[in-house]
């Protein structure tokens, strides 16, 4: 997927009705994860990532900030985000407890 095209979100749209559900990709536009939501708005958010597992089964919750990441819109308006982590990276940070 080529993300240049893309619309980049202002901090502002930092928020869980905007950001849950976005899928998350790493390098080599790997799918790594996806927002199971936010606390807080705007680039001091933090976004809690569900890593791996499957079908929302055994996926493992990290917590990162919202400017660590590059949050768009593809041409249809999805959001999405991309990150230099790899999908190992992710799961190695502390399991996020709610």
């Amino acid at each position: 997927m080529d993300h240049s095209s893309h619309s980049r979100l202002s901090p502002a749209e930092y928020s869980d009705h905007v950001l849950s559900g976005a899928a998350i990709y790493g390098p080599e536009n790997a799918r790594i994860g996806s927002v199971a939501h936010v606390h807080g708005s705007g680039p001091e958010a933090q976004v809690i990532i569900d890593v791996g597992g499957f079908l929302g089964m055994g996926a493992k919750p990290v917590a990162v900030p919202a400017r660590d990441l590059d949050f768009m819109r593809d041409e249809s308006g999805v959001v999405h985000a991309v990150t230099t982590w790899t999908k190992d990276q992710l799961k190695a940070m502390p399991e996020h407890h709610h």
